[in-house]
């Protein structure tokens, strides 16, 4: 029997931070349309997260609602929702970012106008973090007039990926990133990359949004965010050159799948430690 697939299934994962989440979770669900349901997995035992959470059970577009009382991080929420979800198209909006109004709406019309279209999504970073020289390049028109950054992946936040997709690739697997999948999905063909003119996103830790909570060096020893834990960055300044570091990187990146190759990726992770090795430099994504 063939599934019938409508409207957009939304993953939200939330923690350990409770007043982010009364944000992002609210926001998200006021700004989603009929056709959209909110699944939420909360991860380990932090009661005033969940005590947030359990405040929005009743609203309409909070559609499944799951408490894993380990922190099992990504991987397991994000296949939980992709193997049970009926949506023709699936997304996830982390705990720390305020969705635009209509994002939904725009990224579902945008595929729906351009069946090339595999994981497309909002743009987090901050208007100065924008290179013309670098980016403009890679900005491209559509079906429907629709234009698009083109790059290989996205953020894991605000994106809108086909069913197509997970038909095509399955679940993540153990120890594969999103950022590995998104890579995947492009070198079949698919296209990726942010709507432009950028459909932003409020990304809470970075120390220049709007709703940060992070405002001093103490902030971010206490809620260190997972990437800047992985590079090695202890203070807010170190914070803000790596989101500005990021920013460039992807717009920088090659559009070009067989850049992407498995071996070729191979090839450049080796010279990269090799060159981290000799210089100290940390790592940039």
């Amino acid at each position: 029997m063939t599934l019938m697939c409508e409207g957009t299934d939304v993953l939200m994962i939330t923690y350990n931070r409770p007043s982010y989440t009364r944000l992002a979770l609210s926001e998200l669900l006021a700004r989603c349309d009929e056709s959209m349901r909110v699944w939420v997995w909360h991860n380990g035992q932090d009661a005033a997260t969940l005590e947030v959470v359990r405040e929005f059970q009743g609203h309409p577009r909070l559609y499944r609602f799951h408490h894993s009382e380990e922190n099992l991080r990504l991987t397991a929420p994000t296949n939980w929702l992709w193997e049970n979800a009926t949506g023709a198209y699936l997304s996830k909006v982390d705990d720390d970012c305020i969705v635009p109004h209509d994002w939904g709406a725009k990224l579902r019309a945008m595929h729906e106008d351009e069946e090339r279209f595999g994981i497309i999504g909002c743009w987090r970073f901050q208007e100065e973090d924008f290179v013309p020289e670098l980016a403009e390049r890679k900005i491209r028109t559509f079906g429907g007039g629709h234009r698009l950054l083109v790059n290989l992946w996205v953020e894991g936040s605000g994106y809108l990926m086909k069913r197509a997709c997970l038909e095509r690739f399955g679940p993540l697997a153990e120890g594969q990133s999103f950022t590995d999948y998104c890579i995947e999905v492009g070198r079949a063909g698919w296209i990726n990359g942010w709507a432009y003119p950028f459909l932003y996103q409020e990304h809470m830790d970075d120390p220049r949004a709007e709703h940060t909570g992070l405002k001093s060096d103490a902030d971010l020893e206490t809620f260190l965010p997972l990437s800047a834990k992985r590079n090695g960055v202890r203070s807010i300044a170190e914070w803000q050159s790596q989101l500005r570091r990021s920013a460039r990187i992807v717009q920088e990146a090659s559009p070009d799948p067989a850049y992407w190759s498995p071996a070729r990726r191979k090839l450049r992770n080796i010279a990269g430690r090799l060159r981290r090795a000799l210089t100290g430099s940390k790592r940039q994504w």
